[in-house]
């Protein structure tokens, strides 16, 4: 496989087409930003330890009937994947209380959300990622109805794998997004999943272990990266 010019570079990843039109090499960077990109900054080995935990999840997901864009890793900072037509939509469960949904409802962080709830969004940097319902998706053209009822459905799919393979670490899922696309006419599951898109506590202590320890200024953010991917039978090189 020939990787060949950037297509793309976003907060954290770059990505790169190749010789395969049906295929795209996805780098992981150590770029690390919050709060729209008004915060920023590079954290060693961020990349690499994001490439690897979300090689290690897409391939979880993929064993247990979940579709997904990850095709395998192909070095310490870049994966390949299939090209996709992506759906501008981001789908978010909670199952625990915590960020935007305590600040705009003013319930207590920590407060376990039974059931879980699902949102959508509106992926859009400049508008800052809105809130949105599946009415308005469908009216802007954003999704269709069928494709709006597949990414909920696998949305909760993957919310039961993840939340069972985390709690096996000792870890609670608190909430997490996800983002989809077309692969030949399917809706499969596309982006990355690490702790940068997701939060994970300690079940015990609910010390925070994931990119919330980058937007309050808590230290130790790949540490804490690492420590969850170690919980969980990942392997990062030394």
């Amino acid at each position: 496989m020939e990787k060949r010019q950037e297509l793309y570079a976003g907060k954290a990843k770059s990505v790169y087409t190749t010789d395969d039109p049906d295929r795209l090499v996805l780098q992981f960077r150590d770029d690390t930003s919050a709060f729209d990109g008004k915060k920023k900054e590079a954290l060693a080995r961020k990349g690499m330890v994001n490439n690897i935990f979300n090689a290690f999840i897409m391939e979880r997901l993929e064993d247990a009937g979940v579709p997904t864009h990850f095709e395998q890793r192909l070095s310490d900072t870049e994966s390949l994947v299939k090209k996709m037509d992506m759906i501008p939509v981001e789908c978010v469960v909670r199952n625990i209380a915590a960020g935007g949904l305590v600040k705009r409802l003013g319930v207590e962080e920590g407060s376990e959300l039974t059931p879980p709830t699902f949102e959508l969004f509106l992926k859009n940097d400049d508008k800052g990622d809105p809130m949105i319902n599946e009415s308005l998706a469908e009216t802007f053209g954003w999704a269709t109805s069928e494709q709006l009822a597949q990414m909920k459905t696998l949305t909760y799919k993957v919310n039961e794998i993840l939340k069972a393979l985390f709690a096996h670490g000792g870890l609670l899922l608190v909430d997490y997004k996800l983002e989809f696309g077309l692969f030949k006419g399917e809706v499969i599951l596309g982006d990355e999943f690490s702790p940068d898109g997701c939060r994970l506590w300690d079940a015990d202590t609910r010390e925070k272990l994931d990119k919330d320890r980058f937007r309050q200024g808590l230290g130790g953010v790949i540490e804490a990266y690492e420590e969850v991917g170690r919980r969980i039978g990942i392997e990062f090189p030394a």
